[in-house]
């Protein structure tokens, strides 16, 4: 069987969690490609650098998409910002674009629908992208862990609100606001 080699300009999002990472792949802000969730056995950030390297083979997308990972505007764990940082090598290596957002561009992003936390904007992110709405999760109790398949709505709504960004900048250009 050949497969057709993927579209292109697709955006790559990515969320890294504790036990990997939730992603996304568009090709426009109405469109999904595909997406899931790796969770890799062994030394973690090594795993999900084979991950990474091998999407980004596959998928040959323009721009990988991040949340920003760095103290003091992150609190994620060293871990997770020594697998950012090893992912933005890998993405420019093969001369792909990083764009990196924080969670206050997202909820600005999202604040126009009403979603401001984590949840609203997953939901905000399943009324948008149908193919991810039996993915949702419950909204969680106080006591209980994240559900894992909140790394792929965190990774759809950085992807959204790289689109939102992006189609915000070409308008000002546009309208000479620069």
């Amino acid at each position: 069987m050949i497969s057709a080699p993927p579209p292109q300009g697709l955006t790559l999002a990515i969320h890294p969690i504790k036990a990997g990472f939730g992603w996304v792949a568009f090709e426009g802000p109405f469109s999904p490609y595909d997406w899931g969730l790796v969770r890799p056995h062994g030394e973690r950030n090594a795993a999900c650098l084979r991950r990474v390297e091998k999407m980004l083979g596959r998928f040959l997308p323009d721009t990988l998409v991040l949340e920003v990972f760095e103290p003091p505007t992150s609190a994620r764990a060293n871990r997770i910002a020594k697998l950012c940082r090893a992912m933005i090598a890998l993405a420019s290596d093969r001369g792909v674009e990083v764009a990196i957002y924080s969670r206050g561009d997202v909820r600005t992003c999202f604040a126009s629908v009403g979603a401001g936390t984590r949840q609203e904007i997953a939901e905000a992110v399943a009324r948008h992208v149908d193919a991810f709405r039996h993915l949702l999760p419950g909204k969680r109790r106080p006591w209980d862990d994240e559900h894992r398949h909140m790394a792929i709505f965190a990774a759809g709504a950085l992807a959204l609100t790289h689109y939102q960004i992006g189609a915000s900048r070409l308008l000002r250009s546009l309208g000479g606001l620069n």
